[in-house]
């Protein structure tokens, strides 16, 4: 164990200018061994403390996690909060009716007064990383079994998160890299009060919607702002008319210069999750099975929401953000598929495999160590794979799909109450409560009609393409029973269930009954998809071992093998930095992309007819006058940029910074022609397309007339 942090330190702190300067999802606290020197070479002007410090302010300071799943960045001294459209979505949808359209019309906030609460949004910063590797490894040996190894793994990191957040209010997380061989500590400051700001209507936000999804040239504003707000002594605090804006240790200055072709650019937030490191056999699954069953799944049930959105303009509102994350994913996995195989991914990390054998089989002591980890992994994934093929269908299609079925599990404790018998008065009293709560959540954005047309559609595929032995039991026996007829079973289901009507589910928590319960046909099925999901999470347990100690040792071969490359680990939604310039590319032949677009291309894709090119008349006018103010250059207004920095999901929202630390942009996407590279960067096509922070300040103000928010941004022309 001690020789593997020997390897990792050493290879870490090895710079080798062979590695392509852009690729790699960078942990800060290394940023000063192992890239300074690099970025500075290609134009940045800051130190590394400058970039990361737990002494001083610095730039880590002014980014966030935004909601679960996304980053943001503060824009000012008063707390202002800069992300992506797509990523304050939800926000917008929630307050949004047929009265107030704000995904149609946008809004803005003309005063701190008007902005919007928003429950159970939270924004986290950081407050430092620190290197655990040697407290975890310390506790750990070779004869563990992957269970005991986790079981320690846990106590420790919960010993050190413990005495990390003693006396503060803060918290913290230890996280695995390289495969369980490396750890850190991060700790987090999580604010509760996030009121929405401004958003632009979706014919900005979201303008190329499916179409332009993934691609480029790109003419989206994917922008909204939020602010974040404290108590008056400045800690985190749930929502409170005496809250006050949040005075931030660091906020992004603004710049008006714009980008060239060049540029330095560095990128900061929360990457979601890579997988570089994946092996031959784990893209054969991908393309085999997670990949094919997402985009049919997925493709049947927006084709019927659509449908719905389309015709009723309250369904649309309802549907439109969870319309939104099932398509991204949709899509991403279709040009994934094509990019894995265009590229040649699954040829190149065989080559890898055979000489990781060779060097292997050069020595007795790497036979015994790493021998058998490729062995591990292909049995692993070839066992789990018709366990794995089975889950992501009764996630996709049910538990995820169906909402009357997802929404039922959450009786669960309800129905194990009242089976126990259990006369706990106030025990019930809180189940009862919790669920009503749930209860008017759910159906603010839930249409029985469409769910009734998805469920058919999704129990149909779940009867159909998983074999019998992976069904739930429940289904089975309906099949058999309604003689294949499934869109008759859920008919009957959708008529005898309480799950797709609210008075009736109110109706129910006024006196819970065990009987009604148990014969509800939603909640049958929803407890048999349940028990059979546990089932088949017991089963595949003994494979994920197995893939776990394969994937550590192949990773952990891989380090001491390659001693020369600089490693940086895969993300998993910890701050990352990535660096590299602005530039444009050639994807196949005889075709060119230029670095930038402007509003011109809104205009040439204008189509009145189409929901996802529709263009408002006041951005029009603008345009037709050429009044951009100070943030057009002359008569262009640019739009959106691409850039080689290396991102991925969870990214979205996240600054992009030039070489003094200002704000230049807003990444917003990735390539179509690089959607391989969560698996395998492509330094030759990969980009990142990212809104021109100068469009983002016209729509605020020429737009929509919201000067007084670019007032209080630190601009900075030069």
């Amino acid at each position: 164990m001690k020789r593997i942090i020997i390897l990792l330190l050493s290879v870490q702190v090895i710079f080798s200018l062979r590695l392509q300067a852009d690729e790699g999802m960078w942990l800060l606290p290394l940023i000063k061994q192992l890239n300074i020197e690099k970025m500075q070479s290609m134009g940045l002007e800051l130190s590394a403390e400058e970039i990361y410090s737990i002494n001083q302010s610095s730039l880590k300071d002014a980014i966030v996690i935004f909601g679960r799943g996304c980053t943001g960045e503060i824009i000012s001294d008063q707390g202002l909060l800069l992300t992506n459209h797509h990523c304050g979505y939800g926000q917008i949808q929630s307050h949004s009716t047929v009265e107030n359209d704000y995904l149609s019309d946008g809004f803005w906030a003309m005063n701190k007064a008007e902005e919007l609460e928003n429950p159970d949004l939270t924004v986290t910063f950081l407050i430092r990383i620190e290197d655990v590797t040697k407290n975890i490894l310390d506790s750990l040996s070779d004869d563990m079994d992957e269970m005991q190894r986790e079981n320690m793994i846990n106590r420790v990191s919960a010993n050190l998160q413990e005495d990390a957040v003693d006396g503060t209010h803060y918290n913290a997380e230890v996280e695995s890299f390289f495969e369980g061989n490396k750890f850190y500590l991060f700790v987090y400051e999580t604010f509760k009060d996030v009121r929405l700001v401004g958003a632009p209507p979706s014919s900005i936000g979201k303008f190329g919607a499916d179409t332009d999804n993934w691609m480029w040239p790109r003419h989206t504003g994917d922008f909204s702002l939020f602010r974040v707000y404290t108590a008056p002594d400045g800690s985190p605090a749930a929502y409170d008319e005496d809250n006050v804006p949040l005075t931030p240790k660091h906020h992004l200055p603004v710049s008006l210069k714009g980008v060239e072709k060049g540029d330095f650019t560095m990128i900061m937030g929360y990457p979601g999750g890579t997988q570089r490191y994946m092996t031959s056999y784990g893209i054969e699954n991908v393309l085999s099975i997670t990949h094919p069953n997402r985009i049919k799944i997925r493709g049947v049930r927006q084709e019927i929401l659509m449908e719905d959105m389309q015709a009723e303009d309250e369904v649309r509102i309802k549907y439109a953000s969870k319309y939104s994350r099932s398509s991204n994913y949709w899509k991403f996995s279709i040009g994934q598929s094509k990019g894995l195989e265009r590229l040649k991914v699954l040829q190149k990390k065989q080559a890898l495999e055979e000489d990781f054998r060779e060097w292997v089989s050069a020595k007795e002591l790497r036979q015994e160590k790493y021998g058998n980890a490729l062995q591990k992994i292909e049995r692993g994934l070839e066992e789990k794979a018709p366990y794995t093929n089975a889950t992501q269908y009764y996630v996709e299609t049910l538990l995820m799909g169906t909402e009357a079925i997802g929404f039922a599990l959450q009786f669960n404790g309800l129905y194990g109450l009242l089976k126990s018998e259990d006369n706990d008065e106030e025990r019930m009293a809180d189940i009862k409560q919790r669920l009503t709560e749930t209860t008017e959540e759910f159906y603010k954005n839930y249409n029985a009609p469409t769910d009734e047309k998805v469920a058919k559609a999704m129990l149909r595929l779940l009867y159909e393409d998983v074999p019998k032995e992976y069904q739930p039991d429940q289904l089975v026996e309906m099949g058999e029973k309604y003689k294949g007829d499934i869109e008759k079973y859920a008919d009957k289901m959708y008529t005898k269930s309480m799950f797709p009507y609210k008075e009736k589910v109110m109706e129910f928590l006024e006196n819970p009954s065990l009987k009604k319960l148990e014969k509800d046909p939603a909640f049958q099925l929803a407890q048999s998809v349940y028990f059979k999901y546990l089932s088949m999470q017991s089963q595949i347990a003994e494979f994920d071992a197995m893939l776990e100690r394969g994937r550590r040792l192949f990773v952990a071969g891989l380090l001491e093998m390659q001693e020369d490359r600089v490693f940086y680990p895969d993300a998993n939604f910890t701050m990352r930095l990535t660096y590299g310039e602005v530039g444009d590319y050639s994807p196949r032949d005889a075709v060119f992309y230029q670095y930038f677009t402007t509003l011109s291309g809104v205009m040439e894709k204008e189509d009145p007819d189409n929901w996802e090119f529709v263009v408002p008349e006041k951005l029009k006018s603008l345009y037709q006058d050429k009044d951009y103010g100070i943030y057009g250059e002359g008569d262009t207004m640019p739009v959106c940029f691409t850039s080689n920095n290396d991102i991925t999901g969870g990214n979205s929202g996240s600054p992009v910074i030039n070489g003094k630390g200002e704000l230049i942009g807003l990444a917003f996407d990735g390539n179509w022609e690089a959607m391989s590279g969560d698996i395998a960067f492509e330094d030759e096509l990969q980009k990142t397309i990212n809104v021109d922070i100068r469009y983002v300040l016209f729509i605020i103000d020429k737009f929509a007339g919201a000067g007084h928010l670019v007032e209080e941004m630190t601009l900075v022309e030069n």
